[in-house]
């Protein structure tokens, strides 16, 4: 019986038997094509192989189960993921045709920004999803202002100080606040899409974020960073947003960061973010209570000479920023990390320590440990 075959191939895949799971699952492929059980089973392998390939091709057999819609949305992230640009840029305008898929939704009679030139117009820009697109982005509002008039950015109000530190952003305009008359818009996710980017174009000219003037917790910032004048000071973060989809796998348990505590010369600094417990580093000082926007945490991480994260927003930033970053990635990683490489074309100073399977993050930190004892 199919379920029992599968029952036995998932025995496999939990010993880490791979190639006996294989053996069972590819044949089924035949006798029960529409066995749900079966193609997650199939994609689990196919990551834990590394075999890219066999999970594009086994996505391509889910797709045809999805609307086009969804089913191109989802190619959009195996084309990124692989890099192929500017294809997967294109199809990744199809999340704006999935009811639910961007958040928030925003309709304007204003005609949409096509990329050209807008002399003597208005150009609004808007955030889509989480804080690190809106980082992301942004490097793009030069290239923008490059082609036209004035440029105005909706932005979240936590970022909003930041992002007007961005050149090519003539004015911000905090979410919520009404918004002044326009001609023209677009969602910064879909610069990349009417810039056509590729690999080789991705603009990566660092810092094109910087501190602002204002900093409502300046003082005690400082004096936080003034305790350790004459060290290095690393930053840290192993949790991102409880609310994010994939949270349980880019989180880490912090009780693996004890394996930095030998690592020679470091001042340890927390930036994260709705936690009680700290992890086991010795001296560690919390930056929590402190960072109530990110215009705190820029002023924080300009006096960081490291930052090791996990992938949230304080990636982007300390990357938008040129503050060096140790990136630590699930196995199956966020398009935009793509796939083998250790450096990143988004952000220069930014280095990818990856799982090697599917939760160890005891590797990852690992290697981190005796990079930096190495120096």
């Amino acid at each position: 019986m199919v379920s029992d075959a599968l029952n036995q191939a998932e025995k496999h895949l939990k010993a880490g038997q791979l190639m006996e799971a294989r053996a069972i699952l590819e044949p089924l492929l035949v006798e029960a094509p529409e066995n749900v059980r079966l193609h997650r089973l199939l994609a689990d392998l196919y990551i834990r192989q590394t075999d890219w390939q066999g999970l594009r091709k086994e996505m391509e057999r889910q797709l045809g189960q999805h609307p086009p819609d969804v089913a191109e949305y989802e190619r959009s992230y195996l084309s990124l993921l692989f890099g192929e640009m500017p294809k997967g840029w294109d199809q990744w305008e199809s999340r704006l045709r999935i009811p639910g898929k961007v958040s928030p939704s925003r309709s304007f009679s204003q005609p949409r920004w096509q990329g050209e030139t807008f002399e003597g117009k208005t150009l609004l820009l808007y955030f889509e999803q989480g804080f690190g697109d809106t980082f992301m982005f942004l490097r793009y509002a030069p290239l923008v202002k490059a082609r036209g008039g004035r440029v105005m950015l909706l932005a979240q109000k936590q970022l909003a100080a930041v992002a007007a530190t961005c050149r090519g952003i003539d004015e911000v305009i905090v979410d919520g606040q009404p918004l002044p008359s326009f001609d023209l818009h677009l969602p910064l996710p879909s610069l990349p899409h009417v810039f056509r980017t590729e690999l080789t174009t991705i603009p990566a000219e660092i810092p094109y974020l910087d501190v602002p003037a204002a900093v409502p917790q300046r003082e005690r910032i400082a004096q936080r960073l003034a305790a350790t004048e004459g060290k290095i000071r690393v930053a840290c973060a192993w949790a991102g947003s409880p609310n994010h989809a994939r949270d349980k796998e880019r989180s880490i348990p912090r009780k693996l960061f004890k394996l930095l505590e030998t690592v020679p010369g470091v001042a340890w600094y927390s930036f994260q973010f709705g936690v009680m417990n700290e992890p086991p580093l010795p001296g560690l000082i919390s930056m929590a209570p402190v960072l109530t926007t990110f215009a705190d945490t820029a002023y924080a991480l300009s006096g960081m000479d490291l930052v090791i994260t996990v992938d949230t927003a304080l990636a982007h930033l300390a990357g938008a920023m040129g503050i060096p970053v140790l990136l630590m990635v699930h196995f199956q990683p966020d398009f935009r990390w793509m796939l083998h490489r250790e450096d990143s074309p988004w952000y220069p100073s930014l280095r990818i320590y990856r799982q090697p399977s599917p939760g160890d993050w005891e590797s990852v930190l690992m290697r981190i440990r005796q990079d930096l004892s190495e120096g």
